[in-house]
């Protein structure tokens, strides 16, 4: 091949969380001497917030297709549609690489009405249980597996997930590579050094304990499950404070359940926050109550800060967080084994220190940014050599 690489990431919104840090990194960090890359984007809904100043900071600078966004708009998929397979055709990409289920549709069609030799599409997550009832969910896979076909690779961010993918029959399990989420952690791996600042911000005492939850407000992340343990671990007797980080079309109706659990002057509602290392650094306990995940962003983050974590054993998680040793694990949607997993960690100092540690050293250097994009170029240099091109 003369010339680089050229790489088209597409992606449905540059919203706050896992998927477009990826996709950011991805396009700013790989060897510029080999790839070209572009960065593809819809907008995101005001409440999401995004991470266009991350990309700015990393020399990425999105081309916007106003019509791609999350929501489904049949006139707007079909200008997505042809502005992509223009794109495409001007631009002329080695490889197309999706990302997100609206993305990953519009995106795997354009490209091969455009004949770009490599197409490959990333799972953050799906919607396969726990988002729609079961004709529309019937509808997706199908829609998925029809798409599979179109694509060179199916990638997905963690075994679980590939093995559940392939359960669903969206693809056979020789067609998905898994290919983990990577992040900057460094900051986090030194943020013991910035404990005592968040809790003077908010007023909290060294001495109280404080218990997180980092997550968009939307219902898959399940958030009255939280306060429904929150509730618990307060009618236990422990003297805790519970922070709500992260924002969502669900915000009122979550503060207003709060109001009702008479747990007002025990929650704080943070919204968005940039200063993640100082959040987690100040956090005794990182909690996540979702009813489906992909691969679990706040959890990396948490544990990559020697976080101890309590979690719902969905998706992805599993992968991450291993079962009474970086934390624990309960079932979705139950109630009393989160409370009881936030009340131990509180009462037992030192295996909560052992935990956060274990969990550091389970996420990186897996988690790394440098290990992503060496993972990712391996895969494309392996689909580009099945096509003779390299």
């Amino acid at each position: 091949m003369k010339g680089k690489i050229r790489v088209m990431r597409v992606i449905a919104r540059l919203n706050i969380g896992g998927p477009a840090i990826h996709t950011i990194l991805l396009t700013a960090g790989l060897d510029p001497t080999r790839f070209e890359s572009t960065l593809v984007t819809g907008v995101e809904a005001a409440y999401e917030g995004n991470m266009l100043d991350l990309a700015a900071r990393k020399g990425v600078q999105p081309l916007v297709i106003p019509e791609l966004g999350r929501e489904i708009s049949p006139l707007g998929d079909w200008v997505t549609l042809i502005k992509l397979y223009r794109l495409f055709r001007d631009w002329r990409p080695h490889i197309v690489h999706t990302h997100t289920a609206k993305a990953g549709t519009v995106g795997r069609l354009a490209a091969r009405l455009a004949r770009v030799p490599v197409v490959v599409h990333t799972f953050h997550g799906h919607v396969f249980h726990d988002y729609f009832g079961p004709v529309r969910t019937r509808a997706f896979i199908g829609i998925e597996r029809f798409l599979a076909s179109l694509s060179d690779r199916i990638v997905a961010v963690s075994e679980g997930q590939r093995r559940e993918l392939a359960a669903y029959g969206v693809a056979r399990l020789d067609r998905i590579a898994v290919v983990p989420l990577g992040f900057e952690l460094d900051e986090l791996l030194k943020c013991e050094s910035l404990r005592g600042q968040l809790r003077r911000e908010l007023g909290i005492s060294e001495g109280t304990p404080l218990v997180g939850i980092v997550a968009r407000l939307t219902a898959i992340k399940n958030h009255r499950l939280f306060l429904d343990a929150a509730r618990l671990v307060v009618g236990a007797g422990q003297e805790a404070v519970f922070l709500v980080v992260g924002d969502g079309e669900l915000r009122a109706e979550l503060e207003a359940y709060v109001a009702e659990l008479g747990l007002a002057e025990r929650v704080i509602f943070a919204g968005w926050r940039r200063d993640l290392p100082r959040i987690y650094a100040d956090l005794d306990v990182v909690a996540l109550s979702s009813l489906n995940e992909g691969t679990p962003v706040s959890l990396i983050e948490a544990m990559a800060a020697a976080r101890p974590v309590v979690a719902t054993r969905v998706g992805g998680v599993p992968d991450v967080v291993f079962d009474k040793e970086s934390g624990y694990l309960v079932q979705s949607k139950d109630t009393e084994g989160l409370a009881r997993g936030i009340l131990d960690l509180l009462r037992a100092p030192d295996r909560a220190r052992a935990m956060g540690l274990a969990g550091r050293a389970a996420v990186h250097p897996k988690y790394a940014s440098e290990t992503l994009l060496a993972n990712v170029e391996k895969l494309y240099l392996e689909l580009l050599k099945g096509r003779n091109l390299v």
